[in-house]
């Protein structure tokens, strides 16, 4: 166990600095626009899998065929 005071204070200070370098790294990883991205690039992977990309498209053109086909009606 450190008595001398010198020690004592060196150790508090490194204590210090470890939290702050954790605190920064917390920060930066629930950051809203760290989180906005992470999610940006599930949905680009999800939609990039043939099997949710192909009916989605599917689906786009067929909406597209019933509106064309309300306003010509």
């Amino acid at each position: 166990m450190a008595s001398d005071p010198d020690t004592i204070e060196r150790d508090i200070q490194e204590a210090r600095d470890a939290l702050a370098a954790t605190l920064d790294t917390l920060a930066e990883r629930a950051g809203p626009r760290r989180m906005a991205e992470d999610g940006m690039d599930v949905v680009q992977s999800r939609l990039s899998d043939p099997r949710v990309k192909y009916p989605l498209i599917g689906v786009g053109v067929l909406v597209v065929l019933l509106l064309v086909r309300r306003l010509f009606r």
